[in-house]
């Protein structure tokens, strides 16, 4: 029987695992914006190899025993480094022909304290913006949301935070691409051939893209073997953005949630389960997920109305396209249970349980294949 797209429910049903949680493991490469049509095979296989990369990459730390944080990260940083990608490498251009970047980090629980043993219990979540000098956004979030030293703040922005990485930084021309400065150009009706300042002549050309004109992001959800929740997501935002506009991917509730709750329930419903929670990625025109707190959202919707992930999670995506928003969510729960609901043609997407097999997928009628 093949695992089919909007819901992909536990092997072993609803119930957690008496002993070591089995962890899972789910990206996203973005949504809205890709079509079958004109698309190549060849093409395609290259977004699922570079999805399946990902997805071997968090596996491993998970298979390890390693953390939930740490995983999503992992997997976030391999689609960062590919600039198939609205995100890191990748990334878009604004209005001005600048790449300002995005990313955020947010754990269920605090991480292990053997491991970080500084990390307060009220420490949630990490998000930066407004990002131009960081080769990987996702690094600098877990960076700082492991160092309450340097910042007890959730929300950072631009040069400030970036003063604060322990990576070097890098120059503006590292993030340009030909595919997504003709793009940029093309938006505004300016000549295409024109290239960014600092530039050299055929630096950065590639393969086609699949999706032209991305407003999407890169993100991935993961539940590890201590039950522990976690989300990464990095964007570039969206192609000819006006400058310092900020999207939904480091809004607490928005683009990204992880969070864990005990059943209220089981006042008035004793079968209700005792503790449940969930880790949510989100992608598309982030203006949207932003107006209706998507990510929150479906948080809400399984703590309050006890609704199962794919209930939830499907609920709040077709709430977005009621109001014009297109996109996608992936979320997994504390069962380990998968959701990738999405309203548009397409959202790259993928799934890998301990087995360490990875599955993708990109168009919505698409099942997920083992790639």
């Amino acid at each position: 029987m093949s695992e089919k797209a909007p819901l992909l429910p536990h092997p072993k049903g609803n119930k957690p695992s008496k002993s070591k949680t089995a962890p899972v493991l789910v990206v996203h490469g973005g949504a809205g914006t890709m079509r079958r049509e004109g698309s190549t095979p060849a093409q395609q296989a290259r977004y699922k190899a570079a999805l399946a990369q990902a997805l071997r990459a968090g596996h491993a730390v998970l298979a390890a025993g390693g953390e939930a944080m740490d995983a999503v990260v992992a997997a976030v940083t391999v689609l960062e480094d590919n600039p198939l990608f609205n995100s890191g490498k990748g990334a878009v251009f604004n209005a001005a022909g600048k790449n300002e970047l995005e990313a955020s980090l947010a754990l269920s629980r605090p991480p292990d304290p053997d491991a970080h043993p500084a990390i307060p219990p009220t420490r949630r979540a990490l998000a930066l913006t407004l990002l131009t000098r960081t080769r990987n956004p996702s690094h600098l979030a877990r960076q700082l949301f492991l160092a309450p030293d340097l910042t007890p703040h959730p929300f950072l922005s631009g040069a400030h935070a970036e003063a604060l990485s322990a990576e070097p930084p890098v120059a503006d021309a590292y993030f340009w691409t030909a595919q997504r400065w003709r793009e940029h150009r093309r938006g505004l009706g300016l000549p295409e051939e024109d290239r960014a300042e600092g530039v050299e002549e055929g630096e950065g050309d590639g393969e086609p893209l699949l999706d032209l004109m991305p407003g999407g992001t890169v993100g991935a959800v993961a539940l590890d073997a201590r039950g522990c929740l976690a989300v990464c997501t990095s964007t570039g935002g969206l192609t000819n953005k006006a400058p310092g506009r900020i999207g939904d991917t480091p809004h607490l509730g928005a683009g990204f949630w992880a969070g864990e709750w005990r059943a209220r329930a089981r006042r008035w419903w004793p079968f209700a389960p005792r503790g449940r929670g969930v880790a949510v990625s989100g992608t598309g025109v982030g203006d949207y997920f932003i107006r209706q707190n998507t990510a929150a959202t479906i948080a809400r919707r399984m703590e309050y109305l006890c609704e199962p992930l794919g209930k939830a999670a499907g609920w709040a995506v077709e709430a977005l396209r009621e109001d014009g928003g297109d996109g996608g969510v992936i979320a997994v729960d504390a069962s380990g249970n998968v959701a990738m609901p999405l309203n548009c043609t397409g959202m790259y997407r993928g799934v890998i349980r301990a087995d360490g097999v990875p599955k993708t997928a990109i168009f919505a009628d698409d099942e997920l294949e083992i790639t």
